[in-house]
């Protein structure tokens, strides 16, 4: 099992801090959607768009 970014779209307000914060370029925005995690198979689980997210909307589960 990999990493798993899930972003709740009710509470993404689509400011695109997730998507700049991201090193792995996991996350897309596009104008008026909320981010999605295209590529969940790059994440390498640090949690940077987790923990910047404003609204709480980005849960990062982690493969231990």
């Amino acid at each position: 099992m990999a990493n798993k970014v899930t972003i709740n779209p009710k509470l993404c307000k689509k400011c695109g801090i997730c998507v700049s914060v991201c090193p792995k370029r996991v996350l897309e925005i596009e104008q008026g959607k909320p981010a999605e995690a295209v590529r969940n198979e790059d994440c390498i689980g640090c949690r940077s768009c987790e923990l910047k997210c404003p609204d709480f909307a980005i849960e990062v589960e982690v493969d231990e």
